[in-house]
């Protein structure tokens, strides 16, 4: 039985991936982490300055967080130390923050998994965007990405790691965030964010030359698609080397 504790509980994706946790033969909530006590699916929330204590008292494998930078860079550092595996989803982390946390994982020697998106078919997206990438390198390159209106880091992390690939595969080259006024289109990626409703998470590359255009899309319809991914990548990291991976590590991809 994997024991588990989700940060963020009372959040979109805690609650997500916490009704799924609750369901599973193979896995037990033991609890969650929020800026509030309460409870959820039957079992004790805490505020995040009881973290420390809560894991002693009820020693999970596995912490599940997926919540906004400030509470990652804390949460992160004690759940290591206590000696749990790591399944880190949250976005928007600085580059020093993320150092840090790497840091944190290696130096209590626990294995963790670190996705800026943990749907399945968004991990094939990429390999995909990295091959067309690299055979449409000369073509003109736009990244739209649209999110609800709730969220705040913009662009998006996994259109940061769109963005990365890109620029690995044609780069370097400008960001070009939207455009306005006279002005000629250059050798730059050009990047749109769109932001209203409750969308859940779209994201498309266009390569543009004369007489063709190919666009590459994924849409998300439920978070669900994430908060599965993170399950399986919660049944992966179990018994795995202390160290850091990706889902392409969990999902075996080249």
């Amino acid at each position: 039985m994997i024991k588990i504790v989700i940060c963020g509980a009372f959040g979109r994706m805690g609650t997500t991936i916490g009704g799924i946790v609750n369901k599973e033969q193979d896995m037990e909530l033991v609890g969650g982490v929020d800026i509030k006590e309460g409870s959820f699916f039957g079992v004790p929330v805490v505020p995040s300055e009881g973290l420390t204590d809560f894991l002693a008292s009820v020693k999970p494998d596995v912490m599940i967080d997926f919540t906004v930078a400030a509470a990652t860079v804390r949460n992160v550092p004690i759940a290591s130390e206590a000696g749990c595996a790591i399944i880190l989803g949250t976005t928007g982390l600085t580059r020093t923050e993320r150092k840090g946390i790497d840091e944190a994982i290696i130096q209590a020697n626990v294995p963790a998994v670190i996705s800026s998106n943990y749907s399945i078919g968004m991990n094939i997206f990429w390999t995909l965007i990295r091959d067309a990438a690299r055979k449409l390198g000369d073509y003109d390159i736009e990244l739209t990405e649209a999110h609800h209106r709730y969220k705040k880091d913009a662009p998006s992390g996994t259109a940061k790691t769109i963005l990365q690939i890109l620029q690995e595969e044609v780069g370097p080259k400008e960001e070009v965030y939207g455009r306005e006024g006279m002005q000629e289109r250059g050798s730059e990626i050009g990047v749109h964010v769109i932001r209203g409703g409750d969308i859940v998470g779209d994201h498309s590359v266009m390569f543009a030359n004369n007489y063709e255009t190919v666009t590459l899309s994924h849409r998300a319809y439920d978070r669900a698609v994430f908060a599965e991914g993170a399950i399986r990548a919660t049944r992966w990291i179990v018994h795995k080397k202390p160290g850091i991976y990706g889902m392409k590590d969990v999902l075996n991809l080249a």
